[in-house]
């Protein structure tokens, strides 16, 4: 049984005011917020447990390393990675992308090779391909949505050509909520030898994933979207991928010896992180989605979806708001913008007087705004501890957005 009134007293900011009116965060698609076990757990590393790790034999330090490290093995649970050395820690998913930029891109690209991308990404999984155009020649080829905001997997697989090197694309569209068929994408790009790189950063959260089955060379996450710490992430890189990377980041860690003459680096995963890590942020991270696996990602999913269902037919009722996107098989993301309103920031400041935050902006994916004719969207993003009350107060805050600007 899910039971969203007593998962919601796990979340202790969820029980505050915002001018005057219980808070409704409906940002999550930004960052989600976090249950107390995950609060705990970060209080007592920093409480009771905090070393550095890897670097010494005292008991701290040991119990900081096992800790720090049993989260590769969590993480590996929760993608079904074939293997826990598969698994990278990162900051989130803009520096996993960076580090396969630089520690893929770099040496295995050359000029004229094409990286395909949808139109719907994050500027985390665009910039770094940027660069690799900017500085070494790379060619991006785009693809577009449909009316709806769909992403045909074929119209990928079309896009592909001899010089077609890796295929970019997220699982789930942090502005539109868009659901893409990744697995019959990276089916066909392996056939042909292409790498493929997903964008778990939404669609993690929202649903199961099995990168096994999905049959990607990549798959980002980012913790402070899945109810953890902000500055920690992990990256999924098939091993076959990952012994064509070379380190892009030197440091301690991630050698075994030096000298005056030489470098001899460390094994993998521990060969692409350099440096002191973000301890307390991974230990978090983990407990973070051991709360989400205890509560079940199939019953996760199945309640947003209910909430999905719910809010798209109370937001269509409103003929003067348009919803950006119509995918049958959206997550729970509604971005759009209303008819009076001069900007989505506008709709966003007077919904917040309700109690009610939302985020308005581009949302960090500009090639999507292009593409849609618009500058900017407003966005409610729900999780797993949102309500179907909550998104009625969302809709009497809209009536009553839309009564100012008419």
């Amino acid at each position: 049984m899910y039971d969203v009134n007593e998962i919601r007293k796990d979340f202790p900011i969820l029980s505050r005011e915002v001018n005057g009116k219980p808070l409704v965060y409906l940002d999550s698609g930004a960052s989600a917020q976090k249950p107390q076990v995950v609060i705990d757990a970060i209080n007592t590393a920093y409480s009771h447990e905090y070393a550095n790790v890897h670097r010494g034999l005292h008991y701290l330090s040991n119990l900081a390393t096992d800790k720090y490290e049993a989260v590769r093995g969590i993480v590996q649970t929760f993608l079904n990675a074939k293997h826990e050395d598969e698994i990278l820690f990162t900051s989130g998913t803009t520096e996993a992308f960076n580090l396969f930029s630089y520690a893929w891109g770099v040496p295995n690209l050359q000029a004229g090779d094409e990286i395909i991308l949808s139109v719907m990404e994050h500027h985390a999984n665009i910039i770094p391909w940027h660069f690799l155009r900017e500085r070494h020649g790379i060619v991006l080829k785009w693809v577009e949505t449909d009316v709806n905001g769909d992403l045909d997997p074929q119209t990928v697989i079309d896009a592909i050509t001899p010089q077609t090197k890796m295929i970019a694309v997220t699982q789930m569209s942090n502005v539109l909520g868009t659901v893409v068929d990744v697995k019959t994408i990276c089916t066909a790009a392996r056939e042909k030898g292409i790498v493929t790189v997903i964008d778990g950063s939404q669609s993690s959260v929202h649903a199961p994933v099995d990168v096994q089955d999905i049959g990607c060379d990549v798959f980002a996450i980012t913790g402070h979207k899945l109810y953890g710490p902000s500055a920690s992430g992990a990256v999924y890189i098939r091993r076959d991928r990952m012994a064509e990377m070379r380190p892009f980041i030197g440091g301690g860690d991630m050698i075994r010896d030096v000298t005056r003459e030489t470098v001899t680096y460390n094994d993998a995963p521990h060969k692409f992180e350099a440096g002191t890590p973000g301890i307390v942020q991974t230990i978090g991270m983990g407990v973070a989605i051991e709360y989400m696996m205890g509560l079940g990602l199939q019953n996760i999913a199945d309640h947003e979806r209910m909430l999905r269902d719910y809010a798209q037919t109370k937001l269509s009722g409103l003929n003067w708001l348009n919803i950006q996107g119509n995918s049958a098989t959206k997550g729970a993301i509604f971005s759009f913008t209303m008819d009076g309103a001069g900007h989505p920031h506008d709709i966003s400041t007077v919904v917040d007087q309700k109690g009610i935050a939302v985020r308005a902006g581009h949302h960090c994916a500009q090639p999507l705004m292009q593409h849609l004719g618009v500058t900017a969207t407003t966005r409610a993003s729900f999780g797993l501890y949102n309500t179907t009350e909550e998104v009625d107060k969302l809709v009497d805050a809209l009536e009553l957005c839309h009564d100012l600007f008419a």
